[in-house]
C-alpha cells in the first residue's frame, strides 16, 4: 500500500511539473473578447501578449490594439484643448487616422462639450478647423448633435438640451452649420412656449443672436417679436418673463458680452469653410457603428491612404516621397487616380443638392433687408462651376413671384452683372432662356420677368445683342412674346426716355443685332412691325421701315406701269 501511494505522489509531481505552453496571440484574442472587469493581467504579461499580437498588422487582434490606442488619443487630446493650446492640438488631432476615428471624436467632443459649457467655443473652433480638411467630421459631429437634441427635446430633458443647442449655436457661428438650422431649433422652442423650452430658447438666442442680427436681420426680427408676444401674454413664471427681458437688454447693448466668434479663436479663413445644411426635420444618418471596433479587410491600404492625406495637411512627407521608390509612387498614383475615378462616378440624379441650393438662394434673398446686402450675401453661397446660370434663374423666378415688380430684383441683377463677366454672361443666356420659353407664364409672371429685363438692358448691365433671339413676324411670335416685348421696351423707354431708345436704336452694332425686330425682307413682316410698335407708343423707331416699305411700293407702282405699258404696245394695231 505505501508504494502505491509512493507512485501517485511521484505521479503528481511530475504534471505539476509539467506546464502547458503558453500562447500569447490566443490569450490576447481571448482577452479582447471578453468583457470589461475580468481577470487581473500583470502588465509585464500583458506587453508580452501585445508584443506577439502586433506582429501580423492585418490580424484583428493589430487592429483592436491600434483602435483602442486611437481611442484614448483622441480622448485625450480632446480633454485638454483650450485657447491657448489650441494651434498646437490641431497638428497632434491630424497625426491620428479622424476618417477611421471620425466617431470616437464625435463622441469625445460631445462628452467633452456636455460635461464643460464654458469651453463650448473651443471645441466649436475645434471642428471648424478639422471640418475644412474633413468635411466629413464635421457633418458627422453636427448630424449628432442634430439627432441628440430631437431626442432630448422629445424626452423633456432640459439638460441636454441645453448643452446641445449651445453647442449648434457655436457651430453655426463657426459656419459649420447654416444659419437655417438655428432659426428652426428656434422656431420649434417658441411654437408651444413652456419655462423650460423658453429658458432654453433665451440661452440659445445669447449665443447666435449676433450671428443671426448680422447675417439674417429679418428673421432675427421675428424671432424677437415672438419672445414679444411670449412676454404679453403672461403664460410663463417670472423668472422666465425676467430672463427674457434680459436678453431684450442684450440685444440692444449689441451682444457685447457674447460675440460671434471670441478673441483667439477666430481660425478659419471665411471662404475655406465648409457649411453643412442639415434640416432638422430630415432623416439623419448617425452612424453610430463608428463608435465600435470592427474589423477591416483594407487596414493597411487605409492607413496608407490616410498618411498621405496627413502629408498633405500637414505639408509632411516631401522629403520621404522624393527618397521612396519609383514603383511605390506609380502604386500610389494609380490608387489616386482609382479614388478620383469613384468619386467623379458618384452623380446625383436626385438633384437634390440642386434643391437645397435653390432653398439657401432663396431664403438668402427674402433675409436681405435692401439689395445690398442680398448680393453681398449671395456671393457667399458656394456655387460649383457651371451653377452660375441656377443663381441668376433663382433670383428671375423669385421676381416672378412678386404680385407686382419690386426694383429690389433688378437693381440685385444689375450690381451681379456688374460685379463679373461671369454674371453678365449668365443674365444673358438666361434673358434667350426665358423668351424662348415665356409661353408657359401666367400674365404677371411674365409681366416682372418683362420689367427684370427692362430694367437691365436700360442700364446696359446685359449687352443689346441679347435682341437677336427675337424675330417680331407674326408667325415666330405669340400672344405671350408680343406682350413681353411689349412691356420689356415700356420699361425700358421710362427708364431711357424716347429719344434715347430711338437713337439707341439707329446705333449700327445695335441695329445688326436687332434686325429681327426690324425686319426688311418682307412688306408684310415690315407691315407687322411697324404696326407693334406704333401700338406700344415706339412710332419713331419705324422710320427707316417705313422708308424702305414707300420705296418698296414706289418700285411696285413704277413696275406696275411699266408691265402696262409694255403690255398696250404689244396688243396695238400696226
Amino acid at each position: 500500500m505505501a508504494a502505491i501511494e509512493l507512485e501517485k505522489l511521484e505521479k503528481g509531481k511530475e504534471d505539476k511539473g509539467k506546464e502547458p505552453e503558453f500562447d500569447a496571440k490566443a490569450e490576447w484574442a481571448k482577452l479582447t473578447n471578453t468583457k470589461s472587469g475580468g481577470v487581473y493581467m500583470p502588465p509585464a504579461r500583458l506587453r508580452a501578449m501585445q508584443a506577439a499580437a502586433s506582429k501580423d498588422k492585418a490580424s484583428p487582434e493589430y487592429q483592436r490594439i491600434s483602435w483602442d490606442a486611437l481611442r484614448k488619443s483622441i480622448t485625450g487630446i480632446v480633454n485638454r484643448v483650450n485657447v491657448q493650446n489650441i494651434k498646437n492640438v490641431v497638428p497632434e488631432l491630424f497625426q491620428e487616422n479622424l476618417i477611421r476615428g471620425r466617431g470616437l471624436f464625435a463622441r469625445s467632443i460631445m462628452k467633452a462639450q456636455a460635461a464643460s459649457l464654458p469651453f463650448t467655443p473651443v471645441f466649436a473652433a475645434l471642428v471648424a478647423i478639422i471640418n475644412t480638411k474633413l468635411p466629413q467630421v464635421g457633418e458627422l459631429v453636427l448630424t449628432r448633435l442634430i439627432s441628440q437634441f430631437r431626442r432630448a427635446f422629445k424626452r423633456n430633458d432640459k439638460i441636454v438640451c441645453n448643452s446641445t443647442t449651445m453647442f449648434i449655436a457655436h457651430l453655426v457661428n463657426q459656419q459649420v452649420a447654416h444659419e437655417l438650422i438655428a432659426l428652426q431649433i428656434l422656431v420649434l422652442l417658441l411654437e408651444r412656449p413652456t419655462d423650460d423650452s423658453i429658458e432654453i430658447a433665451v440661452t440659445f438666442m445669447r449665443e447666435v443672436g449676433a450671428f443671426l442680427a448680422e447675417n439674417s436681420p429679418k428673421a432675427n426680427a421675428s424671432v424677437y417679436e415672438r419672445f414679444r408676444a411670449v412676454l404679453n401674454e403672461g403664460s410663463i413664471s417670472q423668472r422666465v418673463q425676467y430672463m427674457i427681458e434680459v436678453l431684450m437688454q442684450v440685444r440692444k447693448d449689441k451682444y457685447k458680452d457674447n460675440p460671434i466668434i471670441p478673441e483667439g479663436l477666430d481660425l478659419v479663413e471665411e471662404d475655406e469653410q465648409i457649411t453643412h445644411e442639415i434640416q432638422l426635420e430630415e432623416e439623419l444618418q448617425v452612424q453610430d457603428g463608428l463608435n465600435v471596433f470592427k474589423f477591416d479587410p483594407n487596414y493597411i491600404e487605409n492607413e496608407e491612404r490616410y498618411k498621405a492625406i496627413k502629408a498633405e495637411i500637414l505639408g509632411e512627407g516631401s522629403s520621404e516621397e522624393e527618397s521612396g521608390s519609383e514603383e511605390s509612387s506609380e502604386e500610389e498614383e494609380e490608387e489616386d487616380e482609382e479614388a478620383v475615378a469613384e468619386k467623379e462616378g458618384i452623380e446625383d440624379r436626385t438633384e437634390t443638392n440642386l434643391i437645397n441650393l435653390r432653398r439657401v438662394i432663396y431664403l438668402t434673398i427674402m433675409n436681405a433687408l435692401n439689395y445690398e446686402e442680398a448680393v453681398h450675401k449671395l456671393l457667399k453661397v458656394q456655387l460649383k462651376e457651371g451653377q452660375e446660370i441656377e443663381l441668376c434663374k433663382m433670383i428671375i423666378e423669385c421676381c416672378s413671384q412678386e404680385r407686382s415688380y419690386s426694383t429690389f430684383y433688378g437693381l440685385i441683377g444689375e450690381r451681379f452683372c456688374k460685379l463679373n463677366r461671369v454674371w453678365n454672361e449668365s443674365f444673358e443666356q438666361a434673358f434667350s432662356d426665358y423668351y424662348l420659353t415665356i409661353h408657359r407664364y401666367e400674365t404677371n409672371r411674365l409681366r416682372n420677368i418683362a420689367r427684370f429685363f427692362g430694367h437691365l438692358l436700360a442700364s446696359d448691365s446685359i449687352s443689346w445683342s441679347v435682341l437677336d433671339c427675337i424675330k417680331l413676324t407674326e408667325e415666330d411670335t405669340t400672344a405671350s412674346s408680343r406682350i413681353f416685348i411689349k412691356i420689356m421696351l415700356n420699361e425700358m423707354t421710362e427708364a431711357m426716355s424716347l429719344k434715347t431708345i430711338t437713337e439707341r436704336f439707329k446705333d449700327p452694332e445695335v441695329k445688326q443685332c436687332c434686325a429681327g425686330m426690324f425686319p426688311l425682307d418682307n412688306p408684310k413682316n415690315t407691315r407687322f412691325a411697324i404696326n407693334y410698335f406704333t401700338s406700344v407708343g415706339l412710332g419713331p423707331v419705324t422710320e427707316e421701315m417705313r422708308e424702305y416699305l414707300k420705296v418698296r411700293c414706289d418700285m411696285h407702282v413704277l413696275m406696275d406701269v411699266r408691265s402696262a405699258n409694255v403690255s398696250s404696245y404689244r396688243t396695238r394695231p400696226d
